[in-house]
């Protein structure tokens, strides 16, 4: 039975391997499956039609940019990353530098790369927890990320995440800068 509540289990004592989640997640592709630095398994649901066409807008457009650029690598929320301070996280849009894409051996890059994104959008759907977002963030930060933006319709406003600052809050409309993570890439949000 799918429900549309995220679960949260936890595993803390619990001595699972990165092989070991990785194979787990093989065996459960129907779920998507995260893990915390906390050591929590977190199983989402699938996302509705409305949050689906919006994380697809947000990738297509990040895509486009880095197909003219060629700056890096864009990825899907289906992938998932082996961060270095612990955790394997999904975002809804992900990008790495290609040099940084280039240095994982091939084994690395096809399982769950070992890095955190350079930059990472995080939609949050009518069922998504605010505040297990914002950890999520800050797990990315803790990891190495340099740009992050939480999208959050609910409140018609995103949080922009940089290193060693606290979150900014800007409302929506707002036309969003890569700065000099994504140079030259802007995104406009409307009103959701």
């Amino acid at each position: 039975m799918i429900t549309s509540a995220t679960v949260i289990l936890n595993l803390k004592n619990v001595d699972l391997s990165d092989e070991q989640f990785y194979q787990l997640c093989q065996d459960n592709q129907n779920w998507q499956l995260e893990r915390t630095t906390k050591g929590e398994l977190i199983i989402m649901p699938p996302v509705g039609g409305v949050s689906g066409n919006r994380e697809a807008d947000l990738n297509g457009s990040l895509w486009l940019w880095n197909r003219q650029t060629q700056l890096g690598r864009v990825f899907s929320s289906s992938t998932i990353f082996r961060l270095p301070n612990g955790g394997n996280r999904s975002p809804d849009v992900g990008w790495v530098t290609n040099e940084r894409w280039q240095s994982l051996t091939p084994e690395e890059q096809e399982k769950f790369p070992p890095l955190s994104p350079d930059f990472v959008i995080e939609l949050r759907s009518r069922t998504d927890s605010l505040t297990q977002l914002q950890e999520k963030m800050q797990e990315y930060l803790n990891s190495g990320l340099r740009l992050g933006w939480l999208i959050n319709p609910q409140a018609q406003q995103v949080e922009i995440y940089r290193p060693n600052q606290t979150f900014e809050i800007v409302q929506l409309p707002a036309n969003l800068s890569g700065e000099n993570v994504l140079p030259g890439f802007v995104l406009d949000l409307p009103i959701f």
